[in-house]
């Protein structure tokens, strides 16, 4: 069987290996970025794998880098050649989270919060769609078909029968109740979501809005875990215009703690899923209610 190694995963690989050869060197990132003539954040987005880097990077790193041995340039530089090429959400067109499902792709396991909508991964194509149309005022409908598209694609990961991404989630009482698409688009969306949280690789947990005040009314996070033991983890910060993505391990370690914190709040899966199947009885009865 073929092992197909994503250009993300290629990206990473080469990162890794060069931030081990100028750690071999003793030069910190901003005296490469010097030498180079760029910016010392070019250096740290091409050893993290977020920047596609090119076969002449690679040869003019390992020259200051002082690697001689010619095999070895060779060899990184096809990785680089190889990380140039597209992953699949490049069929799609341009997509404005496109590092993110890059990395969703590469994740062995996402840790979620959600406090507004349910999680892309877990929507339901007719929820997604209302979700996409409504809160892009400016989007069209060919750019809303498009994104539908590439959000289920997306969703393949957790339907992988050999390796599914394993998805733990934290989901804020407000997004059960907020009427998306409608009360039938939302019945099913419950109802949906009940019945992914009871496979064996994804868990859903409820925060009520008794809880009161917590830590996540900061906002939507995701920490992405990997299994290739070169960036273990990544938290992914979602906004409006831009994302942020966040990889020192201080940060990192700060938001696994109030991931901890909220699940811990949160009520457990079966209780959950109590919970959900009593939200998804109320949007019933909104239905038949004349």
């Amino acid at each position: 069987m073929t092992v197909i190694i994503s250009p993300t995963v290629r990206r990473r690989r080469l990162g890794a290996e060069l931030r081990r050869l100028r750690h071999d060197s003793g030069l910190k990132s901003t005296e490469v970025a010097e030498r180079l003539m760029v910016s010392q954040p070019k250096i740290s987005h091409m050893e993290n794998g977020r920047r596609a880097i090119s076969p002449r990077d690679v040869r003019d790193l390992c020259t200051i880098y002082g690697v001689t041995d010619h095999q070895v340039v060779d060899s990184l530089m096809r990785m680089a050649q190889e990380s140039a090429q597209q992953g699949w959400w490049s069929a799609y067109g341009e997509h404005p989270r496109s590092v993110h499902i890059g990395l969703e792709t590469d994740a062995a396991s996402i840790h979620a919060y959600e406090p507004m909508v349910i999680p892309s991964l877990l929507q339901t194509p007719a929820y997604a769609s209302a979700v996409i149309e409504e809160t892009i005022p400016s989007i069209t409908a060919e750019q809303a078909a498009r994104r539908l598209k590439v959000l289920l694609r997306r969703q393949h990961r957790i339907y992988d029968p050999t390796s599914p991404l394993r998805l733990r989630v934290v989901l804020e009482e407000s997004a059960l109740r907020r009427v998306v698409g409608g009360p039938d688009v939302m019945r099913e969306q419950l109802e949906h979501l009940n019945a992914l949280g009871a496979e064996p690789h994804i868990t859903v947990r409820v925060l009520p809005h008794t809880v009161g005040a917590h830590p996540g009314l900061s906002g939507q996070f995701s920490i992405l875990r990997f299994a290739d033991g070169l960036q273990t983890e990544v938290v992914y910060l979602e906004r409006f215009t831009s994302d942020l993505y966040l990889e020192r391990q201080s940060a990192v370690q700060q938001y696994a703690m109030m991931y901890d914190h909220l699940r811990a709040r949160a009520l457990s899966p079966e209780s959950t899923h109590d919970f959900i199947t009593d939200a998804t009885k109320s949007r019933i009865d909104a239905t038949n209610r004349p």
